[in-house]
């Protein structure tokens, strides 16, 4: 790991849906490898984490709300003080379903619902490595988008607002390669497959089956990834995007 030394400054990931599942883990990871990790979500700072110092580098903020994502973004300059982000990891997202659980189509997915899950899953990423550019390119740092699996084919349980923001967020994982690049930024995308968490869809089990690995993958399994993807083991990938999924899209 690339545990900072005496002569290395500490370094600094933002990451965003840090609450639960591939979030949790990411902080755990990167907190282990001796990383400072300012932690944003809808929520307030929870007691029972397992970080120290949690709820002094916790940012509360509606993705949703573009006001909001801005607020937090002026919020994370004022912490770094002019100090440099090394990795910004875009893991928050949302996957409505209807009143009975189930998933939401084209057809039945109202436009408000469209909206919101767009601004989460695709625009706050792109705000968020726009407004802290300056802080990125200083440390010549990492970005890490989180698409899925459900923006390469059509899911049984992920909505269709859901998918296409995933594809476009891997489109866009795309564009800020060649863009961010040129001032010594990296961008790159990870794609989980289905990934042990504590909210799984009824008929997981169906999907598991036709997995060649016959298991669903780990949040820590999807962390390690990320934090290679924000070091410099990973120092000439950029514009790529990396399935976690045990062979699930082959």
């Amino acid at each position: 790991m690339n545990t900072p030394t005496s002569n290395q400054p500490r370094r600094t990931l933002l990451l965003t849906g840090a609450s639960r599942g591939i979030g949790h883990a990411t902080v755990k990871r990167f907190s282990a490898a001796g990383w400072r990790v300012i932690t944003c979500s809808r929520h307030a700072f929870p007691e029972n984490c397992p970080w120290a110092m949690g709820p002094e580098d916790h940012i509360q903020v509606d993705l949703a709300d573009p006001a909001s994502t801005r607020d937090a973004i002026a919020e994370v300059k004022q912490r770094l003080d002019g100090g440099e982000l090394h990795a910004l990891v875009n893991n928050a997202g949302i996957s409505p379903k209807d009143e009975e659980g189930g998933r939401l189509s084209t057809i039945n997915t109202t436009l408000d619902t469209w909206q919101q899950v767009f601004q989460i899953n695709f625009f706050a990423p792109v705000m968020l490595a726009r407004g802290l550019i300056e802080e990125l390119k200083a440390a010549k740092g990492s970005v890490v988008n989180v698409t899925s699996i459900a923006g390469s084919r059509v899911h049984p349980f992920a909505g269709s607002a859901y998918s296409t923001s995933k594809a476009a967020l891997a489109a866009l994982t795309r564009e800020m390669a060649a863009d961010f690049g040129r001032v010594g930024i990296r961008v790159n995308a990870i794609a989980p497959g289905e990934i042990d968490t504590a909210i799984l869809s009824p008929g997981t089990d169906k999907i598991v089956a036709q997995i060649p690995m016959q298991r669903l993958g780990t949040t820590d399994e999807v962390a390690k990834i990320i934090y290679v993807l924000c070091t410099e083991t990973s120092s000439y990938v950029n514009g790529a995007e990396i399935h976690i999924n045990g062979g699930q899209h082959v």
